[in-house]
């Protein structure tokens, strides 16, 4: 079946079934183009809340997934692709929690929402990488434990230097794979492009980025500058959104193209079968995100 053909049978499922189709920013081309909304994670859970449809195949990975049943758990969600996860989520588990609070009984966790549903049950309070650092600042205790990614950590006990900060070791292997070598590369070509890294990239990359943003933040950015030319440290799929959504502007990749492997498990086939035949449907333990939501909201608080 031409890519063509699937288009239009998946928009037909999809008028019939009033469902919507959301992708994350990292999405091949083809998902993105026919997806309903796209964005940031966490940003598509909170639109999750608000759309009218109750069903919502998402494409992206699990723990994506399960912010929006969190956040919308009366609506259906199905996922394409069921092995679509994140390396870095499974990094650390709800056993790893419990331990952190036994051994750190003073320290209040914080978990980065790109976390399974269950780690995001046993933390305090929920950050994301555009507010990590506001959320730990104002949350009103001095001794504070980052879970899972230490460069985001790291980032963050860099910008706020008057509070303790213990850190997980995980990472994300594509950012973390963003080296000094890519970006002077990338210098090289393009010398007067605005650097945009991630913040789950190392520090040496960080600390000479003209911007360190979030997914939806370099978005927002782009959008508001006079500047022309970027280089984007993030996933490939990003530039491809921000070509699309600004196209009298240039990105530009950082050295090379970095790509998650696990995003891009989720096709058009699979997106065409998933809504076809109700295919996979993702549920949660009404406990796992009742306690889960209590770390999100407290989140919406700061």
């Amino acid at each position: 079946m031409t890519v063509e053909k699937l288009k239009t049978k998946i928009n037909k499922l999809k008028k019939e079934k009033n469902a919507v189709i959301m992708a994350h920013n990292y999405q091949i081309p083809d998902i993105q183009d026919i997806s309903d909304h796209q964005g940031g994670s966490l940003q598509l859970a909170k639109l999750s809340k608000d759309v009218k449809n109750n069903l919502i195949v998402f494409c992206g990975v699990r723990f994506m997934a399960e912010s929006i049943k969190i956040l919308a758990p009366k609506k259906k969600i199905l996922i394409p692709e069921p092995e679509a996860g994140c390396p870095m989520a499974d990094m650390i588990t709800r056993e790893d929690m419990k331990k952190i609070r036994k051994d750190y009984p003073e320290y209040s966790i914080v978990a980065y929402v790109n976390t399974s549903a269950e780690v995001k049950a046993e933390a305090d309070i929920c950050c994301t990488s555009a507010n990590a650092i506001d959320i730990v600042k104002n949350y009103p205790n001095d001794k504070i434990y980052f879970v899972p990614d230490k460069n985001l950590g790291g980032w963050v006990k860099k910008n706020v230097p008057e509070k303790e900060i213990k850190i997980w070791q995980g990472f994300c292997s594509v950012h973390n794979n963003i080296s000094m070598y890519d970006f002077e590369e990338g210098k090289k070509n393009h010398p007067d492009a605005c650097t945009l890294i991630h913040p789950e990239a190392p520090m040496d990359v960080l600390k000479k980025s003209d911007e360190v943003l979030s997914t939806g933040q370099m978005v927002d950015f782009v959008g508001k500058t006079d500047k022309q030319d970027f280089l984007i440290g993030t996933e490939k799929g990003l530039i491809y959104r921000l070509k699309t959504l600004y196209p009298d502007k240039n990105f530009y990749k950082l050295g090379r193209y970095f790509i998650c492997r696990n995003m891009k498990k989720n096709t058009l086939k699979k997106l065409y079968i998933s809504l076809k035949k109700d295919k996979y449907e993702l549920n949660l333990d009404t406990e796992i995100r009742d306690k889960a939501y209590r770390a999100i909201n407290n989140m919406f608080k700061y």
